[in-house]
């Protein structure tokens, strides 16, 4: 069976390279593989290095982007069984990765999966500390909930189709993906054992951005869901005083201090600032997503 990699680029030369060798690099036995790259109009090295490693290419006009449409093209232009979505920032922890992201879809035990991120080089402490809570070391299949995140991901091509992503959305396409299969009846799963290093080297205004776009998509996937300006005040501060107490446990508080009053604060601050203002937003701020949402009690795992 083909696992179809499909790869969102702009501009992604710095990781693209160390991306692509890890892929190739695979000791798949379940799936055979192609790589994707769906691209939107990149001036860099992207596409040389996409064209060294032999990936196939399509294309997508900057103008016409949006994350839902541009990764329907792609999986309307690979030719998998499964369709298998990696960020192109993120690299496979593990020879091992791809098999374990499309073992259980495979098997039918889910109908989508999810892997583990852990992060690396520029990753801010405090992202580090999301990815831990968010991506723990056992794996949930099936999970509960919809919960999910495309920068390491993996969906069969009949559960694609059955609803394809939303081409609207200004981020969580997954998410809302998700949240279809799930009401009809499908299930999510989160595979521990398949990895990826999610490098995030954003500025304190992209991680703003990040935050409330994200928020304002969520609008569209949870309604009720609502973040009030003392939501902002009570988690800044709650986040805050968790991070410094694992900063200090970690033997990083001096080091990491500052960084980490900066990440809180505009992580909720633009949560907050999404989840209020109700405008369309520009192309230019559709950047590649990280949802920071938990979705289960991770006592029940425990």
């Amino acid at each position: 069976m083909l696992a179809s990699i499909v790869i969102r680029t702009y501009n992604e030369e710095r990781y693209l390279d160390e991306l692509l060798t890890a892929i190739n690099k695979q000791n798949n036995t379940i799936v055979e593989c192609e790589v994707v790259i769906i691209d939107s109009g990149s001036t860099d090295r992207t596409l040389q290095i996409a064209k060294a490693h032999k990936c196939r290419i399509t294309h997508i006009k900057k103008s016409d982007f949006t994350f839902g449409r541009s990764l329907n093209k792609g999986c309307e232009f690979a030719k998998g069984d499964f369709l298998v979505f990696v960020s192109g920032h993120c690299i496979p922890a593990s020879d091992d990765w791809l098999d374990e992201l499309c073992k259980p879809l495979v098997d039918k035990t889910v109908s989508y999966t999810y892997g583990k991120q852990v992060g690396r080089d520029t990753t801010k402490y405090s992202e580090d500390r999301h990815f831990e809570k968010w991506f723990p070391d056992y794996s949930k299949l099936p999970q509960e909930g919809f919960f999910c995140n495309n920068a390491n991901a993996a969906i069969s091509r009949e559960a694609w189709e059955l609803f394809q992503f939303n081409e609207e959305l200004t981020g969580l396409e997954d998410m809302y993906l998700a949240k279809l299969l799930v009401e009809a009846g499908r299930k999510v799963g989160y595979v521990a054992t398949a990895p990826v290093y999610h490098i995030h080297d954003e500025t304190w205004k992209q991680v703003r951005i990040r935050y409330e776009r994200e928020a304002y998509a969520l609008q569209r996937i949870m309604p009720e869901v609502h973040f009030s300006f003392s939501d902002f005040v009570r988690y800044f501060v709650s986040g805050v005083l968790a991070d410094t107490a694992s900063s200090i446990r970690d033997k990083v508080f001096l080091k990491k201090m500052g960084e980490i009053i900066a990440f809180r604060f505009f992580h909720y601050w633009g949560t907050y600032k999404g989840n209020h203002e109700h405008r369309k937003l520009s192309t230019k701020m559709k950047k590649q997503y990280f949802y920071p949402l938990d979705i289960e009690r991770e006592t029940k795992y425990e």
